[in-house]
């Protein structure tokens, strides 16, 4: 019997609903046994959000800075085949409750030499925060065979409006009448989710423990915008050093970070709504000359599972099959 532990936080549902998708093959697996841990928040984390809340939650994020959790539900000595680690991206960081984990000395125990599926449901912006993860994955010696991140198919000019009023008033629209769609995944994102659990179910079994290679390849599993690897690290720089300053009023919830919130609200609006068009207009003035960096950086941070989506043509048994012989 092989056993699988998944391991996630969903503040809004969205991703706890995803996890069902994805889990619901090897829930009816009979040669699978599964450990699903939805993780408890060492602060509490309203949703849907305040506003002063929300951007209180920065500085903690951006730097990690999350205690230690010791999850209920595994045992002591308990041995996993495959841990799937399930998290949102909070200001281009992982959500502090899967960073909580990764720092408990279970998670040191059960990811070391393991192989590790990470899973992300969020706006459009991940590439900084599964970086971290890596990293996390690095110091406690796991091996991150897959990675899926499924994003908002809306425009980004329209979910730049929906998402916050979602986070903000927990209401997913569509707004103007449907001129501006739901807020989140799509049903179908969610539904067809479960063809990463068929993938597992099928290939796992037959995989040596050493295997390093991915099982969600040619399935879609995730699609980078070149057009937000340079604003995601930019972005992530200004986190830093704006959450730094704010660290230095106090903790979360001091009165005293209020005021610096407000300037940083202020300064972060006026870079949206001038600095980031002129950006923009540069980074595609210079798309010639730097189709090379960029396709690189595709490749990279597309890894290990790649955009490739040439399994979801054709049925998806057959071709597993064919790469399985």
């Amino acid at each position: 019997m092989l056993r699988v532990l998944a391991v996630g936080f969903s503040q809004t549902g969205q991703l706890s609903r995803l996890m069902d998708s994805t889990l619901a093959p090897l829930v009816e697996a009979d040669n699978i046994e599964l450990t699903r841990i939805d993780l408890e928040t060492h602060r509490e984390f309203p949703f849907p959000w305040s506003f002063f809340k929300f951007f209180d939650t920065m500085p903690e994020c951006v730097y990690e800075d999350a205690p230690a959790i010791e999850p209920d539900g595994i045992a002591d000595d308990a041995e996993f085949d495959l841990v799937i680690l399930s998290y949102q991206t909070w200001f281009l960081s992982p959500c502090p409750p899967i960073v909580s984990f990764l720092k408990s000395k279970m998670a040191a125990r059960i990811i070391k030499d393991k192989p590790v599926i990470t899973l992300i449901g969020c706006r459009n912006m991940w590439l900084m925060g599964q970086e971290a993860i890596k990293e996390r994955l690095d110091d406690l010696g796991g091996r991150l065979i897959d990675n899926v991140a499924l994003v908002d198919e809306a425009h980004a000019a329209y979910t730049f409006y929906s998402t916050p009023i979602w986070m903000l008033t927990g209401n997913k629209g569509p707004y103007f009448n449907g001129r501006v769609p739901k807020a989140g995944l799509t049903e179908e994102q969610i539904s067809d989710a479960s063809r990463f659990g068929e993938a597992i179910v099928k290939q796992l079994p037959d995989r040596a423990p050493e295997d390093n290679s991915p099982m969600m390849a040619g399935l879609g599993a995730v699609k980078i915008s070149p057009g937000l690897i340079a604003s995601e690290k930019v972005a992530k720089r200004n986190f830093r050093l704006w959450g730094g300053l704010m660290r230095k009023f106090g903790n979360p919830d001091a009165l005293a970070r209020k005021g610096i919130l407000i300037v940083y609200f202020t300064f972060l609006a006026i870079i949206v709504l001038t600095v980031m068009p002129i950006l923009a207009v540069i980074k595609k003035l210079l798309t010639p000359f730097t189709k090379k960096k960029v396709a690189n950086q595709i490749a990279y941070f597309a890894r290990p599972s790649g955009e490739g989506r040439e399994l979801l043509n054709t049925e998806l048994d057959d071709q597993l099959e064919k790469g399985t012989e």
